[in-house]
């Protein structure tokens, strides 16, 4: 490991700490060398505060004259709720900028680097670069294509039931898997289910670790069937998002917002995936959790639209023709059209084990 690569790595480590801070904006952490040790040291908190160079910066003072600033983000350039890092750090005499990517914005990217080397500053990238991008999944997606990521999530059997026949779910997995379920809703902005979900086990959908947020509770009805005596509704422990189709009635929508949920329409008689994507863009939603049934997971499934699969398996077998799978629907015609996972991560998790992956949707024909 090289000089650069442990202080990135430290950079790196303090940014993953912001983990479910800073949406929509980017995980970044910073650190400030001079003489072979660490005089400032920074991280992004929140949206709209002082970026992780900034922070560095300041802890930093006049010993950043003539050091090395590690930051996992291209500084930005731009005038936005703050200053442009890469003024800042040109201003306070830093003589070297290791960056481990650049803006992942066209728009964008490089005008940082620019900034610095027009200054005289020897800049070095691509240290920990797929580290970090990695880090920032969320951010890279958003901030080109204005959609959220999406992340599918399951716990099941070894033959990848959800329930018995009788819709028994409690519990497949272990309290260890469900308490790192926690951990991943607390990531993400947006928790998605069907309404079939809510009518049946009426969740909270709510995040139960110290300190974590609570996402916006997002649920797919066709019809407006959500009862109006579910958690969802009555809680008021997070914000509730109901997406329905043309097939919608009125008088539930309007009781609906009158008790402060916020009902979107989709086109055609059942909610399209596609659009439910492009709203909660536009709401600047960056990342969703999808925890629904076997219909709701194969509508997006199918539609190409998960960016990333979690499953909780746990060693158990349950078995039954009707017992409900985590995905449903018409399945894949032929075997070449099956889903791959890329970069494939498996972790044991107290008896369970979570599988983490990538879904690739391009295939060569055999």
């Amino acid at each position: 490991m090289t000089n650069h690569e442990f202080y990135m790595d430290l950079a790196i480590k303090n940014a993953q700490a912001m983990k479910g801070q800073t949406d929509p904006n980017p995980l970044v952490g910073s650190v400030i060398v001079n003489d072979n040790r660490v005089v400032g040291i920074g991280a992004h908190l929140k949206a709209g505060e002082p970026h992780a160079e900034i922070h560095a910066l300041r802890m930093a003072g006049e010993k950043a004259k003539g050091g090395t600033i590690y930051v996992t983000l291209e500084p930005c350039s731009h005038h936005g709720r703050t200053g442009p890092c890469a003024v800042a750090i040109v201003e306070a005499g830093i003589k070297k900028v290791v960056i481990a990517t650049l803006d992942p914005n066209p728009v964008v990217s490089g005008n940082g680097v620019k900034i610095l080397e027009d200054a005289g500053i020897e800049v070095i990238t691509g240290v920990r670069q797929d580290k970090s991008q990695r880090m920032n999944e969320v951010f890279n997606k958003f901030i080109v294509e204005k959609t959220p990521f999406v992340t599918l999530k399951a716990g099941i059997t070894l033959d990848g039931k959800i329930a018995t026949h009788s819709f028994d779910s409690k519990w497949i997995t272990s309290e260890a898997a469900r308490e790192d379920v926690h951990h991943l809703r607390n990531e993400n902005m947006g928790i998605l289910v069907g309404v079939n979900t809510v009518i049946k086990d009426n969740p909270e959908l709510t995040t139960r670790i110290p300190n974590g947020r609570n996402p916006i509770r997002i649920v797919l009805d066709s019809t407006l069937r959500i009862p109006l005596d579910s958690k969802l509704i009555t809680d008021k422990l997070a914000e509730t998002w109901i997406f329905t189709s043309e097939r919608f009635e009125k008088d539930k929508r309007d009781t609906l917002e009158g008790q402060g949920i916020s009902v979107f329409q989709t086109s055609g008689t059942t909610v399209n995936p596609a659009e439910v994507l492009q709203i909660l863009g536009e709401k600047l939603v960056s990342s969703v959790l999808i925890e629904g049934g076997g219909t709701v997971n194969w509508s997006f499934l199918e539609n190409k639209l998960i960016d990333k699969v979690v499953l909780y398996v746990a060693p158990k077998i349950i078995g039954g023709q009707h017992a409900p799978s985590f995905l449903a629907g018409a399945g894949m015609d032929k075997m070449k059209d099956a889903v791959e996972l890329s970069n494939l991560a498996v972790q044991p998790i107290g008896k369970d084990y979570k599988f983490t992956g990538y879904p690739i949707y391009t295939h060569e024909e055999s």
